[in-house]
């Protein structure tokens, strides 16, 4: 039973991590990626769908992204899901092609966008503490029905912590590992 508790409780923080790096994707540095543009939806065909399903998305250099349509109707559409979104880029069309370029990062910009990501760092720790409360929580429920001993209930407890210190170590080094190359110009 405190086995699966504690599987759980990992699992559970490895996910919280592994949104945390999801949502750094989205976060512009000064590199032209992807990752940038999965979260903006373009109404198409009657409903909301993510640009992926209307368009092919490729990095043609450091600083451009180029998005070509599998339908030119939807073209329109894009420009203004691109321009609706909060990334504050400008799409370029030229035919059924729409570039977007994006430009170097001011001092002031990567300090707000460090900040950005120290925010989202502490919301994933925020989420891993909570996980560590629950797991806590069902410990403490076992020992109130007498399923475990006050002794064993104290080493599950340790060993949540150890697993909590490890997935709030591992926020620290994707939040670091992001800064720095936002701050790398």
């Amino acid at each position: 039973m405190l086995n699966e508790i504690k599987k759980d409780a990992q699992a559970r923080m490895a996910k919280s991590i592994e949104a945390l790096r999801h949502n750094l994707v989205k976060v512009r540095t000064g590199r032209a990626s992807t990752g940038l543009v999965d979260s903006i939806k373009v109404m198409a065909y009657g409903s909301e769908v993510p640009l992926s399903q209307v368009a092919s998305v490729s990095v043609s250099d450091a600083r451009s992204l180029v998005i070509t349509p599998w339908d030119k109707s939807v073209v329109g559409a894009i420009e203004k899901a691109i321009l609706a979104s909060d990334l504050g880029l400008t799409p370029n069309t030229a035919g059924t092609t729409i570039r977007l370029n994006l430009p170097a990062l001011t001092e002031e910009r990567r300090r707000e966008l460090a900040k950005v990501v120290h925010g989202e760092g502490e919301d994933a720790k925020v989420a891993i503490r909570n996980i560590r409360r629950d797991a806590n929580h069902h410990i403490k429920e076992l020992l109130k029905s007498k399923q475990i001993t006050e002794d064993e209930s104290a080493r599950a407890e340790a060993e949540i912590q150890k697993i909590t210190d490890a997935a709030i170590k591992d926020v620290d080094e994707v939040v670091k590992a992001k800064e720095a190359e936002l701050m790398s110009v």
